[in-house]
C-alpha cells in the first residue's frame, strides 16, 4: 500500500518537482489537463455490467449523475496512471465526489492497461490519465 507520503514524493520526482520535506505539504493537485492521454494499444472494452454497477450506484443515492450531450445520465470519472517499464504501478481517481465509482474507475483503468500500453520511448516512468465514462438510458 502506498501512503500520501509516499505518492507525494513519487509525483513530484516523476514531475521534475522538488520532494516535499517532511515539514512542508505535498502536492495539493495534478494537472489533469497537462497529463497525456494513456497510449493504450487498443482502446478499452465497456460491459454494459460496468455501466450497470455505475447507475445502481446513482440509484442507491451514493452518487450523483452528470448529463452527457445526448442526454442520458453518466458519470465521467478521470484517473492519473503512474506507467513505468513494468506497467501501471498506481492509480488516482479524481474526486467527483462520488469515492466508490472514483475506486471503481481506478481498478478498471489498471485492468485495461495490463498488457495493453504501447511502447513508450520517452521517459521510462510518466504519468498519464485515463478517463472512464459510464453512461445509461433513463
Amino acid at each position: 500500500m502506498i501512503t500520501v507520503t509516499a505518492l507525494a514524493l513519487t509525483l513530484a520526482a516523476v514531475q521534475g518537482d522538488p520532494a516535499p520535506t517532511q515539514d512542508a505539504p505535498a502536492p495539493a493537485a495534478i494537472d489533469w489537463e497537462s497529463l497525456p492521454a494513456l497510449p493504450y494499444r487498443e482502446a478499452p472494452n465497456m460491459t454494459p455490467a460496468m455501466h450497470d454497477w455505475a447507475r445502481g450506484q446513482v440509484r442507491s443515492r451514493k452518487c450523483r449523475a452528470r448529463r452527457l450531450v445526448d442526454g442520458r445520465p453518466a458519470v465521467r470519472i478521470e484517473v492519473a496512471v503512474l506507467v513505468d517499464e513494468e506497467g501501471v504501478r498506481t492509480t488516482i481517481p479524481r474526486a467527483t465526489g462520488c469515492p466508490t465509482i472514483e475506486q471503481y474507475a481506478a481498478g478498471l483503468v489498471a485492468g485495461f492497461s495490463r498488457n495493453n500500453l504501447t511502447q513508450r520511448t520517452a521517459s521510462p516512468t510518466a504519468w498519464y490519465r485515463a478517463t472512464v465514462t459510464f453512461a445509461w438510458r433513463q
